[in-house]
């Protein structure tokens, strides 16, 4: 499941992406899959950059004309030198880190001029309602410590020099998920409610059905759960 489509960017031969807070690698995987690129995904969590390491052998194709490459760093401090790469993918970030500014700041210096910036964080109105639903949510360690405004967060990468492209949202049908989890917080993995619609949102994925893509569209610019928007690094 991508937040990010990446038929929004334009892709060569031999160019660089990154993806910053890669988790367990699904936009690494997609990106790998589009096109001949070389993909490198960072991610805070041992753990999780070891898992996408071992999730790669399902979509290695063996090819000298791409690779997939996962290793341990912090969006604040990127191990990387100035314009190394030719796009770069901060899906569901943002809203974890406290100075989220610097972190911005360091994808403009990763990031080539005329590149692609594509960035995702929870949509304003969806979060506040798990916010008023349930503390724990917002206090959980390593959990969201802002909701941002779409607005103010585009101003705020624009100011840094990017060009403002296209604006989408995703997953509607999730965030009544994330709302009955915050509902019923303390009792979550015994919900039997919370596990059925589990189960929806697993065969919506697999199957892909007509109904639920038409739901989808119409209900994105409701309660989406991500707002995604899309940038160019222009040098001033």
């Amino acid at each position: 499941m991508q937040t990010i489509r990446f038929d929004n960017f334009e892709f060569h031969s031999s160019q660089k992406i990154l993806d910053i807070g890669c988790g367990q690698g699904r936009h690494c995987f997609g990106a790998y899959m589009q096109a001949n690129l070389d993909v490198f995904g960072v991610d805070m969590g041992k753990e999780d950059v070891k898992k996408a390491k071992q999730n790669f052998a399902q979509f290695d194709e063996d090819s000298t004309k791409k690779s997939c490459n996962f290793l341990v760093g912090n969006a604040k401090k990127l191990p990387f030198a100035d314009n190394t790469f030719d796009h770069v993918v901060c899906s569901e970030v943002l809203e974890h880190i406290i100075d989220f500014e610097t972190a911005l700041k360091e994808i403009k210096r990763v990031l080539k001029s005329n590149g692609t910036f594509a960035l995702s964080v929870p949509k304003f109105f969806p979060e506040w309602i798990c916010w008023k639903l349930s503390r724990d949510y917002q206090n959980e360690p390593g959990g969201h410590v802002r909701i941002f405004k779409y607005k103010k967060l585009k101003n705020s990468v624009k100011s840094l020099g990017f060009v403002f492209k296209k604006r989408h949202w995703a997953h509607a049908l999730h965030s009544p998920y994330w709302w009955m989890q915050c509902l019923f917080w303390k009792t979550k993995e015994k919900s039997r409610l919370i596990k059925l619609y589990h189960s929806f949102l697993v065969w919506d994925m697999t199957k892909k059905p007509f109904l639920t893509k038409v739901l989808e569209i119409l209900l994105q610019p409701l309660i989406g759960k991500s707002v995604v928007m899309y940038f160019e690094n222009k040098e001033s």
